[in-house]
């Protein structure tokens, strides 16, 4: 599964300030901006902190939560982690509150689907999938594509997965490891029939992953081809 880590991993700089009202007082005397502020430097601590101490950063999202509850970017945040922990519930939880804030948090719903799919509830995958593409300022479309691509695959609607496939496959820059969305589009020209589109995708992964776990399973796909 893909997670959204590139979503985190950009954010180290500061980001603009998420906040609807004053939801808490620190210290009896803060102001509603001193308070936000805390808020979003706990997240940013947060941030920092994650590649190399998890449980710190996780602490640090929860502060920044309990600051400012519509923090929609610690919200994503404590979802990533507890994702990462398997704590799917918790997950899909943090990610419908950061929607609750910002419905066309598009980050929130691709994630939001991730977490949907690994709990095979599929119908509402794609719904949130389909959400995150609604919003044409999404700058990086081609994660929800390659998802949607999938769960539209496991549905069995192999039109569906292939188109999705193809737009993530023409994205640039990409954000999914082109050898990744190739692969998959190669399995999907596969079951289709398509043996011509399926090869030149599979090669194409052969040369994008050499020496890969992504080229292993595109060569044992292009056996079956021969």
């Amino acid at each position: 599964m893909v997670w959204n880590t590139h979503r985190i991993n950009g954010h180290r700089a500061a980001l603009a300030l998420i906040g609807v009202g004053l939801m808490g007082v620190v210290g009896g005397c803060a102001t509603e901006k001193e308070v936000l502020q805390k808020s979003q430097g706990h997240y940013q601590e947060g941030v920092a902190s994650l590649p190399g101490d998890r449980q710190k950063a996780f602490v640090s999202f929860q502060k920044s939560v309990q600051l400012n509850p519509n923090n929609k970017e610690a919200r994503y945040a404590l979802g990533h982690v507890y994702a990462l922990q398997g704590k799917l519930s918790y997950a899909e939880e943090q990610f419908r509150a950061a929607l609750k804030v910002d419905e066309s948090y598009s980050e929130a719903h691709t994630y939001l689907g991730q977490v949907l799919a690994n709990q095979d509830r599929w119908e509402e995958a794609v719904q949130s999938y389909r959400l995150a593409l609604a919003n044409p300022l999404y700058p990086t479309p081609d994660l929800a594509r390659f998802h949607l691509g999938r769960a539209l695959a496991h549905q069995g609607d192999l039109q569906g997965a292939m188109e999705a496939f193809e737009d993530a496959a023409s994205a640039s820059p990409p954000t999914v490891p082109p050898a990744m969305t190739h692969l998959e589009l190669g399995r999907v020209y596969y079951q289709l029939g398509y043996a011509t589109r399926a090869r030149d995708a599979l090669k194409k992964v052969a040369t994008l992953d050499k020496g890969g776990e992504l080229a292993t399973a595109a060569s044992d796909l292009l056996t079956r081809l021969k």
